[in-house]
């Protein structure tokens, strides 16, 4: 019994270069490029335009790696060709972000303001005071910025201030009064 996941195939966008040298994989786009190994036991055939996923033998370890490997690949190539982007708002009076180069400065209601540089492969951009876009091409390290700065201040199950995903939903409480 194979992975469900690791079964599918992996379509390759126009624009995309894939390049498998034995468990080396590596792909290029408009957006950059990324590289990954490949699980031993696990090999990777490109046919027209798809790539597909084959694993060694049946056992506990080889099927979890297969869908793995299916799953990062897939992520790999969304990357490279559209990128990645996670949308923060920031709810709350006084609460703020302003541009300061490629950094971005938060006023988040302490006594000082909170400055945070983008990481590597990283972009920030803010379309107004309360909403900031993480991007780019790597889910994982889009995923860990935008974790990272929704940590600087999460929302609060009263009022809702703090700064939350755009998708997330914030469970409320009601207050002394609502009892």
């Amino acid at each position: 019994m194979a992975s469900h996941i690791g079964k599918l195939p992996v379509t390759i966008p126009a624009g995309v270069e894939v390049k498998i040298d034995g468990q080396n994989f590596s792909v290029k786009g408009a957006k950059g490029s990324d590289s990954y190994t490949i699980p031993d036991g696990i090999t990777a055939r490109v046919e027209d335009n798809t790539i597909y996923f084959d694993p060694a033998d049946d056992q506990l370890q080889t099927r979890a790696n297969h869908g793995l490997a299916r799953s990062i690949v897939a992520s790999m190539i969304q990357g490279v060709h559209e990128g990645f982007t996670k949308t923060l708002d920031i709810v709350g009076t006084g609460y703020r972000a302003q541009m300061k180069g490629q950094s971005i400065e938060f006023s988040l209601g302490y006594s000082h303001t909170i400055t945070v540089n983008p990481p590597e492969g990283i972009t920030f951009e803010l379309p107004n005071a309360n909403q900031v876009l993480v991007k780019g091409t790597d889910k994982q390290a889009v995923g860990q910025a935008a974790a990272n700065i929704r940590a600087l201040r999460k929302p609060e199950p009263y009022k809702g201030k703090g700064i939350k995903y755009s998708d997330e939903h914030i469970l409320r409480k009601a207050g002394k009064a609502g009892k």
